[in-house]
């Protein structure tokens, strides 16, 4: 009988079972909130993770939820469920690192480290928000999809501007690469007519189906302005000359790229001024004009 007990055991190691937790790989941080980060549904946590946990046992042990899909995704979180209000369609999102997961949470595996954030939100305006700001300082400390990897800032900025973005991301806990690596986050800083050249940064001119980012740079006759919108896609502010944008997108299955951007030079300096945890956490993009910041999309 003792033979035949290790011989299923070794089996079911083998096949990736195991028959307990495993070991302790880290801490990971959980954030539960709705409508794109505006309200919390749970209190922030953060808690020790083993070898053998998912997104879903993390969120599990941390709120009463309904699955669908043999157990594989999220149907509601403390009786807050999916479904369509007045035409608009309502799921829960989940981010890990600050970019969108492409596998269920039964199937995400924590490694120690992650930012788990989940969100319920109307997408009838955009399915996909490939990446989001709110997770700072990730996915730079930690990188993405359970890779450490490299960051690249490509500034076209003034020097000062340069510098000071390069320092913020250096206490976020970035690893600074010359230049961008196959799998390495990009930081795009500079006048939009300069970033809207990169085909990451160009999806914002597409709209929030393309690229997640409710905002728009427009040209018009006095020059470009900054444009917030609603959830549902639609303009709900324009913002003055000096407008600036931190915002973040990902093209296909690339690396993120954030979007540090304005309308002028004054709107790019204030931009910058927002690459901290107090400005960015919670929230999937932020505009800024002067002093006064707006989290991204607009309350309809």
């Amino acid at each position: 009988m003792a033979v035949a007990i290790a011989l299923l055991s070794a089996a079911l190691a083998a096949a990736g079972c195991g028959l307990g937790p495993g070991e302790e790989v880290g801490t990971a941080s959980l954030l539960v909130t709705r409508d794109y980060g505006r309200e919390a549904v749970l209190p922030a946590t953060a808690e020790e993770v083993s070898e053998s946990d998912t997104v879903m046992r993390l969120l599990d042990r941390n709120a009463e939820i309904e699955t669908r899909y043999s157990g594989d995704f999220v149907e509601a979180i403390d009786g807050i469920a999916a479904g369509r209000d007045g035409g608009r369609a309502w799921d829960w999102l989940y981010y890990v690192n600050g970019v969108e997961a492409t596998v269920g949470a039964a199937d995400y595996e924590l490694r120690g480290g992650e930012a788990v954030w989940w969100d319920y939100r109307d997408w009838s305006a955009a399915l996909r928000v490939p990446a989001v700001v709110g997770s700072w300082p990730q996915p730079f400390r930690d990188g993405y999809e359970g890779e450490r990897v490299a960051t690249a800032l490509e500034c076209f900025a003034d020097r000062p501007t340069c510098l000071f973005v390069r320092g913020r991301l250096a206490s976020a806990g970035a690893s600074l690469a010359g230049e961008p690596a196959g799998g390495g986050i990009r930081v795009l800083v500079g006048p939009w007519r300069r970033l809207r050249q990169d085909p990451a940064a160009a999806q914002l001119e597409k709209g929030p189906q393309a690229s997640g980012v409710f905002a728009e740079l427009v040209d018009t006759p006095r020059g470009q302005v900054l444009i917030a919108l609603d959830e549902g896609g639609e303009v709900a502010r324009t913002f003055g000359a000096d407008a600036g944008l931190v915002a973040a997108t990902r093209r296909a299955e690339g690396p993120p790229v954030w979007i540090v951007t304005g309308t002028s030079r004054a709107g790019l300096t204030a931009a910058s001024r927002l690459l901290t945890g107090a400005t960015l956490r919670n929230r999937y993009a932020v505009a800024v004009e002067g002093r006064g910041e707006t989290p991204l999309p607009v309350p309809r």
